[in-house]
């Protein structure tokens, strides 16, 4: 039988999952640990998506070296697609490693560039880590520029023997990546997983980060794990998370969080709309002149509801939190306008500037 749930405890749900509730985490494992992945995109409008996600989390806690030494000294999360994911995930994911590459065009290419794939591992065993400009492009057969890469193929081949769990990004010099061996960066104590248990198990960890989500979405991936779920006036049918409906009943209360644009609340655009009534569009890729918040626009979380979108860059040069709007989606009472003043502004000293155009 399905729990029934409102619509409210639905999002009290969705909240709690994402970590922005008042019980704050102690630290940068323990977030990765619940929403699976941190992502990393260089956009630095305000900070990098990988710290601001932690900072909404963690909070005046939160420093850049914690993430740095979770991941290229403590080795408790990795690199990997675009993210930072906890150690304990990798063994999910050696399943698919081992098929990779699927697609017929890719096995073709590195079956034609098989001396390409061992001069790149041969000179990472001798003289690694290296960057990608580190490594001479041997390549027998070239792929065509798609727009995200150029004609260099040694960026194209490390990606995919990334994915195939052959190498791994050590560190960063910056943005830089620093490839190794995966042998030398992963654990070697690590379970073996099958197939079966390892899509069983990313359903499981996929639905424990978004609380509650609708079943057989391409959004979540979240499948049939959990339980059934009805929530009142959506049509769809849900999965939540067990131990998540302990505290569904428990009001959320109302602190603000800024969220980065690339924010993982964010990336099920329709459970937010469902859920949220929030219908969420990146404005970075639109023309200037069709926005409406900005070109990376922050929206505002305040408690279990989007409230608003804070559009606001920092200007390093002068050492400034620029603040151009705050749109609110429903006129702010004092209190409200106090709240979202003041995450922007302990914001702003998390970053070392001061603010300015906040009336």
């Amino acid at each position: 039988m399905a729990h029934r749930l409102t619509r409210d405890q639905a999002r009290r749900i969705i909240v709690r999952a994402q970590l922005l509730d008042a019980d704050r985490p102690g630290d940068v494992v323990e977030v990765a640990e619940q929403l699976g992945y941190i992502k990393i995109d260089p956009t630095s409008v305000i900070a990098p998506c990988e710290h601001t996600v932690l900072w909404s989390r963690i909070g005046w806690s939160y420093e850049s070296g914690q993430l740095k030494k979770a991941v290229e000294v403590d080795r408790l999360l990795f690199e990997f697609q675009g993210a930072f994911h906890p150690m304990s995930m990798l063994p999910l994911f050696r399943p698919a490693m081992r098929r990779h590459p699927e697609r017929e065009s890719s096995r073709h290419w590195l079956a034609a560039n098989a001396a390409f794939r061992a001069d790149v591992l041969s000179r990472l065993r001798a003289e690694g880590p290296l960057t990608s400009r580190d490594i001479p492009d041997t390549a027998a057969v070239a792929q065509r520029p798609d727009g995200w890469s150029g004609s260099n193929q040694v960026p194209l081949m490390l990606d995919l023997l990334a994915r195939r769990g052959e190498v791994a990004v050590t560190r960063r010099e910056g943005r830089t990546r620093v490839w190794d061996l995966a042998e030398r960066v992963y654990p070697a104590d690590l379970p073996e997983v099958d197939d079966e248990t390892a899509a069983h198990e990313l359903q499981t960890r996929r639905l424990r980060a978004a609380g509650i989500a609708r079943e057989g979405s391409g959004w979540s991936r979240v499948g049939k794990a959990g339980v059934a779920a009805e929530v009142e006036g959506s049509t769809w049918r849900w999965r939540v998370d067990p131990e998540a409906l302990e505290a569904a009943d428990r009001e959320v209360d109302g602190r603000v969080a800024l969220l980065n644009p690339y924010d993982s609340i964010l990336f099920d655009r329709p459970r937010l709309a469902e859920a949220f009534d929030f219908d969420y569009v990146l404005e970075q890729f639109k023309p200037k002149a069709e926005r409406r918040y900005g070109f990376f626009a922050h929206p505002v979380l305040m408690g279990d509801r989007f409230v608003g979108m804070v559009d606001a860059e920092v200007d390093r040069d002068n050492e400034v939190l620029r603040v151009n709007a705050v749109h609110e989606f429903v006129a702010f009472d004092a209190e409200e306008t106090d709240m979202v003043r003041a995450e922007i502004t302990d914001l702003a000293g998390w970053l070392g500037v001061r603010v300015s155009g906040l009336a």
